[in-house]
């Protein structure tokens, strides 16, 4: 059914084309029918995952980027993914960087994007996910924090957080002091975003000794939440595939000084090396098929450093089931798909599942 779509949506413009696509996943989602027809189609078999402390259904996730602000995620789930992260999600609304800002690369299967964090904030994201998890209703009923996920959909559910574009980076542990008290009690896990390259300076957190700064104040404000909610929230850090071998190291050593639960690996690349497309010098962070490499190598030294340690997350370049399969064999505990999706549409999920 995707390869009669695809050509349409290729007409309209990619922002637009992703604004309706997720519009149409929202309603499925929100109407039962619709719901289940789409649990219908896109059924994986079961492929359980024990990472982080939590069981995933399967190994196969979508990447953040993909559902900002957390209006599909029901919907999303639907398609057979075994964890949605939303996000990147910031303290304050803030609009992102000016359009056109997404762009494809057909010739590469690949896209460009410079979106800038863009979205509603912190306050709207809670309000989405207390409304369709009916969360207050729950703590009325049980007296006591469960975690709504469980109770509402069969998708494991992480939030990628950030930091506003105008919060300075001396300034920047309070933006994500604040989300993660915000969603400590609606979400599954926390991804710390400190590796887009769409936010100035943002990348510069990767560096050992802001890195680690910011991490040790996350634990300790973890450690608070836990003892006010009896819950704990595993904590990932999203890495960017840009770092040297020197780089990517320092920043290892720092998650795990800091007591960390997962890495994952990698966001969108700065490089351009052997695009075919005339688009391929627009600025922004590159993913999909060009990105294969580049990931893979970053998950292999990534591996070998921390040692089976900690459970790590592969991400970038993941376009059909044989990528997917070599991630989780070179030894990654989950894969995530985003820029496959376009070029494969939905399906692709449940195609990764049966051929593990």
């Amino acid at each position: 059914m995707y390869r009669f779509f695809r050509p349409l949506l290729f007409q309209l413009d990619p922002e637009t084309a992703h604004g309706l696509t997720l519009n149409l996943i929202r309603l499925a989602g929100i109407l039962p029918p619709t719901r289940w027809l789409l649990q219908a189609m896109y059924a994986a078999p079961n492929r359980p995952v024990d990472a982080f402390g939590l069981e995933f259904k399967n190994p196969v996730g979508l990447g953040a980027g993909y559902d900002k602000d957390g209006l599909a995620w029901r919907g999303l789930a639907a398609l057979g993914f075994g964890h949605i992260e939303i996000g990147t999600v910031t303290p304050l609304p803030q609009p992102g960087n000016p359009q056109p800002r997404i762009f494809r690369l057909a010739e590469d299967q690949a896209v460009i994007n410079r979106m800038g964090f863009p979205g509603r904030g912190a306050e709207a994201v809670m309000k989405t996910l207390q409304k369709s998890m009916f969360r207050r209703r729950i703590n009325l009923l049980t007296g006591a924090p469960l975690s709504p996920v469980r109770l509402s959909a069969p998708a494991i559910l992480g939030v990628n957080i950030g930091k506003n574009k105008q919060t300075p980076n001396e300034e920047a542990v309070f933006d994500y002091l604040a989300l993660l008290q915000n969603f400590t009690p609606l979400a599954d896990y926390l991804a710390i975003n400190v590796s887009s390259p769409n936010t100035v300076g943002l990348r510069r957190l990767q560096e050992r000794a802001a890195l680690e700064g910011l991490l040790a104040q996350l634990a300790h404000q973890r450690r608070l939440e836990q003892d006010r909610l009896k819950k704990n929230i595993p904590l990932l850090v999203k890495l960017a595939p840009d770092l040297t071998d020197s780089e990517l190291d320092a920043a290892l050593d720092a998650i795990l000084r800091t007591g960390m639960d997962g890495v994952i690996v990698t966001n969108t690349t700065l490089d351009r090396a052997g695009l075919r497309s005339t688009l391929g010098g627009e600025s922004g962070g590159l993913s999909g098929r060009p990105l294969r490499v580049r990931s893979e190598a970053v998950l292999a030294h990534t591996l070998k450093k921390l040692d089976s340690r900690l459970p790590v997350v592969s991400v970038g370049g993941i376009m059909n089931p044989e990528d997917a399969k070599r991630r989780l064999d070179m030894g990654a505990a989950l894969v995530q798909v985003y820029t496959g999706l376009v070029y494969t549409g939905p399906g692709l999920v449940k195609q990764i599942v049966k051929s593990l």
